[in-house]
């Protein structure tokens, strides 16, 4: 699975953004911006996962798809973006110690940024049965294109499953990769 490098890291431990609030609190400051770049956003600050019952901000959030894929696809539809954006490539052994969901993150269930997850939308992860996402969703790929058509700018991951990790994931030795580069 995948994560983001973050611009700034400090440790060999992804946490996630409610833990930096005590720990590191420029870290925090600095990540918590992206919440506030649009009017329904700071609702995910408030965002409670069912089964996980926690905060949005209190897990860490990957990829469990191949980021070539999303790379891909806004390639495919002339869409400009940053060719050299990187990743974490973290064995899910890495998540053992902690308590882990999938997000489904259907586009029929999916009420946005300030609406509730459905419980049916989150299966605990049994991490020995886990297997990576082989293709992307259409709805992503449809998603993409029409806010692409808007002009408007759009995040790169939705309606992609996610998998939702409550606590600290070591990074240390880990791989990092390109996304501009396939598998």
């Amino acid at each position: 699975m995948y994560h983001m490098v973050p611009t700034e890291l400090v440790g060999t431990k992804l946490i996630p953004l409610n833990g930096l609030k005590n720990t590191h609190p420029k870290l925090y400051g600095k990540y918590i911006k992206k919440y506030y770049d649009h009017p329904d956003r700071p609702q995910l600050l408030k965002k409670q996962i069912p089964k996980l019952n926690c905060l949005w901000n209190d897990v860490l959030h990957f990829l469990p798809l191949h980021p070539n894929h999303v790379y891909k696809a806004i390639q495919d539809l002339g869409i400009r973006t940053n060719d050299n954006l990187e990743f974490f490539k973290i064995p899910i052994e890495r998540l053992a110690n902690n308590k882990n969901a999938f997000y489904l993150y259907s586009k029929n269930k999916y009420k946005g940024p300030a609406g509730a997850i459905e419980p049916d939308e989150i299966e605990l992860l049994n991490i020995t049965a886990y297997e990576e996402i082989k293709k992307l969703p259409i709805h992503t790929i449809e998603y993409y294109k029409q806010e692409h058509q808007k002009g408007n700018k759009f995040g790169l991951f939705p309606f992609i499953p996610h998998v939702l990790s409550l606590g600290d994931v070591e990074i240390k030795e880990t791989e990092i990769i390109t996304w501009n580069k396939k598998e």
